[in-house]
Formats: C-alpha cells, structure tokens, sequence
C-alpha cells in the first residue's frame, strides 16, 4: 500500500489531480447545511476538495491540514478564484488554532480517519478530543459534516475493517446521522485510471482497474453529520 503521509507531503499536485476526478459532493453538504454566508472550516482540507466546493459561497473558510505542501496547492486553487475570504494555516485536527464560538459549520473529508483508525495507539482518545474541538469550535446551533471512505472499487459499500469502530463510534457514541452516497472516480483514459489508481491505492487495485478496464471506478463514501 502507497505510503499517504509521504503522497501529502511530496506529491500534493498528483493527489489533486487524481481527486479532481471523482464526483462533486456539492449537492451533498448543500442539502444537509445550506452554506451560504457561513463561517466555515475545513478540517483536513487537503488540496481543497470540500474548501474550493464552500468558499465562493462562504462568509469565510478557515483550511486547515498537517500538510503545508496540500495547503499550497489549496491557496492556489482559492487565489485562481479571486477570492479573499479564506485562510490556509498547518493544524491538527485536536488542537484548532481558532477562537471559541467562532464557526457556523465544520466539515472534514476523509482525513480524521486517520486518527482513528482502529490501529492507531489512543484512537478513541484521539476521537474524544477532536469532538470536544468541534464542540468549543462551533456557534450555537452549529453542525459538523464527516465524510470517510466506504470502499473504492467495490461493488457494494466496504469500508476497511480498522474504520468499523470509528464509524460505529460516531453514530452510537456521538449521535451523528449517516448515509452513504457514490463519488465514483471518472479518469480521462485507462491509463490515466491505472497511474493514478496505482499511486494512491497500490498494485491490487490498479491491477483489477487494468485488468477491466474500469475507466470509471466505483467509490463510495460515508457522511456523517449532527448539530451542536
């Protein structure tokens, strides 16, 4: 399996391009939390795969990431759009560098997974403490929206075994909402679908892309979401 920490510090512009290719979640956050004039942030916001979907609307965004290389390409994307409402800053997910009380919404793609991933030492502790952010964080009456990974490449939702208990975490020890939507991946050529498959989700499953010729690869996501 591709080493991701290495991917978010050294290849930030492949990343992007590969998540450029998968299907909007726009209509998604749009329908659990109209977002216009908010105050926002994006937890994990990578190369702004949520961040540049919020910003135009936005009030403001805060984007944060433990990796300065993801926030780059972000700032980038943002400055392309001739917006001003919006600030990049390295942060992790336990500690936010924000006042309290100061946002109207949350969101964070794919990313607090990693803190807690079953394998990982104090996984519910790492949960525990990200909640209690979120919590001082947020306004009265403010919501949070999780998105996480469901399985890429398979037929139904199938989330990685160490993901189970995060997940179940969150609806029966947190009280969030849950569903689950397609993000299929939708790449320009198999070999496009195949280098880039390769790159983030390793040999296996660039081998069944190959081998099918799966130019578009299934993706599923779970959202999770609740007020505070």
């Amino acid at each position: 399996m591709p080493d991701h920490t290495a991917i978010y510090t050294k290849k930030a512009e492949q990343y992007d391009i590969l998540i450029s290719r998968q299907k909007s979640v726009y209509q998604t956050l749009e329908k659990i939390k109209p977002f216009e004039g908010l105050d926002i942030i994006d937890m994990g916001a990578g190369t702004g795969r949520l961040t540049c979907l919020l910003a135009p609307k936005a009030k403001s965004i805060l984007a944060f990431d433990i990796s300065q290389a993801m926030l780059d390409v972000t700032a980038s994307k943002l400055k392309e759009k001739g917006l001003n409402n919006w600030r990049t800053q390295v942060a992790d997910h336990r500690q936010l560098p924000v006042e309290d009380n100061s946002a109207d919404l949350i969101v964070s793609g794919w990313s607090i997974c990693y803190l807690g991933s079953s394998n990982v030492p104090n996984w519910k502790q790492n949960i525990h403490q990200i909640m209690e952010e979120i919590k001082r964080v947020l306004r009265p009456g403010g919501s949070v929206i999780i998105f996480e990974t469901m399985g890429t490449g398979t037929v139904l939702p199938n989330p990685p075994d160490f993901l189970k208990s995060y997940y179940s975490l969150l609806e029966n020890g947190y009280g969030f909402s849950n569903t689950i939507i397609r993000t299929d991946y939708t790449f320009e050529n198999l070999a496009e679908a195949e280098e880039l498959t390769r790159f983030f989700f390793g040999n296996e499953l660039a081998d069944k892309v190959a081998e099918q010729g799966l130019v578009q690869l299934p993706e599923w996501a779970g959202v999770w979401w609740r007020e505070f």
